[in-house]
């Protein structure tokens, strides 16, 4: 079964002829005006994404990680500190931790949202935690009001890993709405290609309303120094590049429109496959908007792999995100997290599928999908 055109996980190609005008114009001014490093470009996108965030400060620097890494040692973060975080999530917040010599201490996730709960904080909470990093999966926010009262009671850090939600909206039960990103004390993002916000290489950026944090990050990202060649703490050197700024500039005045057609195509995919056993379509919390980074379905135990090797047969590409939590990874093993200890994570593993979402995906791509799935789905369970 085919459509006119390949079916992609992500087209970024056809997103960029889309928008081929002005990112071209953006790139020749870049480089007429020879504004390479920290200048310019860089500034005007901080403002922007400031603005369209409702922040007070956006510190961009050289990627995702380097973002997690400049917060925890903003927040003056000590080795052998213990920080709670998923296990079901993408490595780069093991790492930092990790390399820094703060200790790892993996916390279960709820099975609808794929989020960070309270009480799975609270399960592994003890007198040496000093932060919890909720990931907002897939472009999912996480339910973040309970957990900040939670921080707050027991004097945590907040890192939010907004990587995935960039635009996600946040209702709190006073009626106040806040963007992903700017709930905790410090937020992280990634400007990875694939990202509903992505530039054509690497990048990210820090988020806060402390003025003192974000000078302290600022400083950081930039050897250390507020005055050249005056390091009054260690730093390191994590730089936007100007070019990348320009790009991101030009696509942050779409990314509302973007995300809209995310979450427009899965509204399509969860109608369409609303009746197809065996599978569950995502869910999205009540307070708070999904932005679809990945549109991830739970399949039923056991089918997940054959239905993976299924759609490839048929052309249609799938991804699964993550299928090793990290407490079972080599790397990050440790013996007070066993298998068997995160089951809700562990299972997820075993199930989730992610179907291909982007902004140039039509809906006759999306019936295709689904009918392949519908197929084996339905001859599976009747079989």
């Amino acid at each position: 079964m085919t459509t006119a055109h390949p079916i992609q996980m992500v087209d970024l190609k056809s997103q960029y002829l889309r928008l081929k005008t002005d990112i071209d114009e953006a790139i020749r001014h870049y480089l007429e005006t020879t504004d390479f490093i920290n200048r310019h470009p860089v500034h005007e996108f901080q403002r922007d994404l400031a603005a369209f965030l409702w922040a007070n400060h956006v510190i961009t620097c050289a990627s995702g990680t380097d973002a997690l890494q400049i917060a925890m040692m903003g927040l003056e973060l000590k080795p052998g500190d213990e920080i709670i975080l998923p296990s079901f999530a993408p490595v780069a917040v093991a790492e930092v931790v990790t390399v820094l010599g703060l200790k790892p201490v993996w916390a279960d996730i709820d099975p609808e949202t794929f989020t960070l709960t309270p009480e799975t904080v609270e399960n592994v909470l003890t007198s040496r935690t000093k932060a919890i990093v909720p990931v907002h999966l897939f472009g999912q926010c996480a339910d973040m009001e309970p957990l900040l009262s939670l921080a707050s009671a027991n004097q945590l850090y907040v890192i939010e890993d907004a990587a995935q939600a960039l635009g996600s909206e946040y209702e709190f039960s006073d009626g106040s709405v806040e963007s992903a990103g700017t709930l905790g004390h410090v937020g992280c993002t990634s400007f990875f290609p694939l990202g509903n916000l992505g530039c054509y290489g690497d990048g990210g950026a820090l988020i806060t309303n402390d003025p003192e944090l974000a000078d302290r990050l600022q400083m950081i990202a930039n050897n250390g120094q507020r005055k050249k060649y005056i390091h009054e703490v260690v730093g390191v050197d994590s730089r936007l590049d100007a070019l990348q700024a320009s790009i991101l500039t030009v696509k942050l005045k779409h990314l509302t429109e973007f995300n809209r057609q995310r979450q427009i195509a899965a509204a399509r995919y969860d109608y369409l496959l609303k009746d197809v056993p065996g599978v569950k379509t995502p869910v999205t919390l009540d307070a708070a908007s999904h932005v679809y980074h990945q549109y991830t379905l739970t399949v039923q135990p056991g089918m997940r792999d054959a239905l993976r090797v299924h759609l490839h047969q048929h052309g249609i590409p799938s991804r699964v995100y993550y299928p090793v939590p990290m407490h079972l990874q080599p790397a990050y093993y440790n013996e007070h997290f066993p298998a068997g200890t995160l089951p809700v994570t562990e299972r997820l593993c075993q199930q989730v599928l992610s179907l291909p979402i982007h902004t140039e995906l039509v809906s006759q791509q999306q019936e295709t999908i689904v009918s392949v799935i519908a197929d084996f789905m339905t001859t599976k369970k009747y079989a």
